[in-house]
């Protein structure tokens, strides 16, 4: 373990630097001090630039910031769809004392900026994780830090393994819901995520580039995407991870992408230690991100399965304010550990 993992732990004092820096020193170390000393690329800067002392004040502020990670649809959202006052004010408190929220849901990204800019979310330190973690977007920066895609070939038979088993299924592009038939199931998902669909003729000829997601719905017999799954999984499992974000929804991307691997990216990628994280969901495709997070929550109202994922089980559900309870207990309040 490297000296900054082990001081964002509290386990060794800013000191230690020193000593660590001498022996790099009078070593036949072929890294780097950074890579040494495992600082980020801003660290070594201002440690270049400015002086030891400032260094240390830097990461003792990086030492004390959390890293929230908020699922959307039945954790940060009521069962309305609406923000609540409580979860609002409580994500405003943690932003002000420099904390980071994350929106992580699987919904697609044009959706989830929309909710974002609705909470006001567009400060620094603000990102969503959409499509379950095929694309992280910065909020203040506005631009798209990772992105992995679905190849044509593969969203072409997911589309035509669909709809031999009677289910709706879609993908998107960068603005709205594409798909191959203008269902029930597509207006549905269309008024929930406040995204406009477009019905095309052949949606891997329609598509200027690889899509990050597929999904495949049945509002009304959810048992038929179990049976589809099943029967798939011979051709499926390695190319594509699939898994449910609620009984109704069956996502599809890219291999090796979860929730709970875009936790570790934003991660490395801000510097924030996966010590300062918490992570809150109610669903499957949220266990990834509460195995992963330092303090995994799962809301009152969560699948069993996810209640057993998780560190800690908020008192109130999704409409009374459970996220406001997780902000209070573990970033506006002294941290706690695993």
């Amino acid at each position: 373990m490297k000296f900054r993992e082990r001081f964002m732990k509290g386990e060794v004092p800013f000191d230690e630097i020193f000593s660590l820096t001498d022996k790099w020193n009078f070593s036949d170390e072929t890294c780097t001090l950074r890579e040494y000393l495992g600082l980020t690329a801003a660290e070594e800067d201002i440690w270049i630039s400015d002086s030891d002392e400032a260094l240390e004040e830097f990461m003792e502020k990086e030492k004390n910031t959390r890293a929230v990670f908020l699922d959307l649809d039945g954790t940060l959202f009521t069962d309305d769809k609406q923000f609540s006052d409580g979860n609002r004010s409580a994500i405003s408190q943690a932003l002000k004392q420099g904390h980071k929220i994350i929106l992580s849901t699987g919904r697609p990204l044009a959706s989830a900026k929309v909710q974002a800019r609705e909470l006001g979310f567009t400060k620094e330190g603000c990102y969503i994780i959409a499509f379950n973690g095929g694309e992280i977007y910065d909020m203040y920066h506005q631009k798209s830090i990772f992105r992995k895609t679905v190849p044509l070939p593969l969203v072409r038979r997911i589309f035509d393994e669909a709809r031999k088993y009677g289910l709706h299924c879609q993908t998107y592009s960068d603005k709205e819901i594409l798909t191959e038939h203008d269902t029930d199931e597509v207006k549905r998902y269309s008024d929930i995520t406040k995204l406009p669909y477009r019905v095309v003729p052949e949606v891997t000829s329609f598509l200027k580039k690889e899509p990050v997601k597929l999904l495949v719905v049945s509002y009304d017999d959810p048992d038929k995407l179990n049976q589809y799954l099943k029967d798939t999984a011979h051709w499926a499992d390695g190319c594509v991870n699939r898994f449910f974000s609620s009984p109704e929804y069956l996502e599809h991307v890219a291999p090796h992408i979860t929730k709970g691997a875009a936790v570790r990216f934003l991660c490395d990628y801000t510097g924030i230690p996966l010590c300062n994280t918490i992570a809150a969901g109610d669903a499957e495709n949220d266990i990834s991100m509460i195995e992963t997070a330092q303090i995994g929550c799962a809301m009152k109202n969560a699948e069993e399965k996810v209640k057993e994922a998780a560190d800690y089980i908020t008192e109130r559900d999704n409409n009374h304010d459970g996220v406001a309870e997780i902000i209070q207990k573990f970033v506006l309040r002294k941290h706690s550990t695993k």
